[in-house]
């Protein structure tokens, strides 16, 4: 499966993303750590559902190749508003959206909020919605240096095994993507507070929940780090219809770590098959892969 990196201007602003397959959309929505991207992201996950998709996967705006740009007052706002016109601007009126951490957020947010932008047909938030622990794995992405090091420690963060941390090739592809132009800056400026201004709460994974009417899948990683066990299950119980999946041996991303099994999992629920009955639950074992 041929996947291609394009590029389109959005209100002004240079987003690159990548495009496969054909058929009903499937927009992908990548982390927010230091160096993510949507070929880092996803690609174990596109080739997978372009078979019987149109897979499309934005680079974020200040991550990757697109424009390295932010609001200081409203960034999550400005990247859902984002993605909402690159829809548009494909001809996409209705799509079904995977989100992996930050994406996740973003998602969820849209879909309790009053006046949702983004044409969606379906949810899948995969860990991202619990409350973040606050430990050293959390300090690790948000203390980055631009060190290879430092990147190392991120990995450990995002996986459940040691492997990524210690493939010294993938640690070196994170690496390169979090220092290309203004991609550092732009993730770290999030960050910043003017002199003697308060420290900001830490954010709540509290929500409207029941405002959510599309199909939705929760996906937890068993071995996450950074959120707590039984927090994909608590918040499908609060939305019609949802369901919960514990992808085991996984930390924060399963679609990487995991990748064959978050893949039967996705085409299992946007094939609308048994996945979707209300209020189920189900846990992946570490033996499929």
């Amino acid at each position: 499966m041929t996947v291609e990196r394009r590029t389109v201007v959005v209100d002004g602003l240079s987003t690159s993303y990548l495009e496969a397959g054909v058929g009903e959309p499937v927009v992908l929505l990548h982390g927010g750590e230091f160096g993510a991207s949507a070929e880092l992201g996803w690609e174990h996950t596109i080739g997978a559902l372009a078979e019987r998709y149109r897979v499309l996967a934005p680079d974020m705006l200040g991550f990757g190749h697109s424009a390295k740009v932010i609001d200081f007052t409203d960034g999550r706002g400005m990247r859902i508003r984002h993605v909402a016109r690159f829809c548009a601007a494909l001809g996409v009126s209705s799509a079904h959206f995977v989100g992996n951490s930050m994406g996740a957020i973003m998602l969820l947010v849209d879909a309790t909020s009053e006046t949702p932008q983004l044409p969606m047909r379906s949810l899948v938030a995969i860990c991202g919605g619990g409350e973040i622990q606050r430990n050293e794995h959390m300090r690790a992405l948000y203390d980055y240096d631009a060190s290879l090091e430092a990147m190392r420690r991120i990995v450990a963060a995002l996986f459940h095994g040691s492997a990524y941390p210690a493939d010294e090739g993938y640690v070196g592809r994170r690496f390169e993507s979090s220092t290309l132009p203004g991609a550092w800056e732009a993730v770290a400026a999030a960050r910043f507070r003017r002199p003697g201004a308060d420290t900001p709460t830490a954010p709540s994974s509290e929500r409207p929940y029941e405002r959510i009417a599309v199909p939705t899948l929760m996906v937890e990683g068993g071995g996450d780090k950074l959120l707590p066990r039984g927090w994909a299950g608590e918040i499908a119980d609060r939305i019609a219809g949802a369901r919960s999946v514990v992808i085991e041996q996984a930390g924060h991303c399963p679609q990487i770590e995991r990748p064959d099994a978050v893949n039967a999992v996705l085409r299992q629920f946007l094939e609308g098959s048994a996945i979707a009955v209300p209020s189920a639950k189900q846990s992946v074992p570490s033996g499929i892969s």
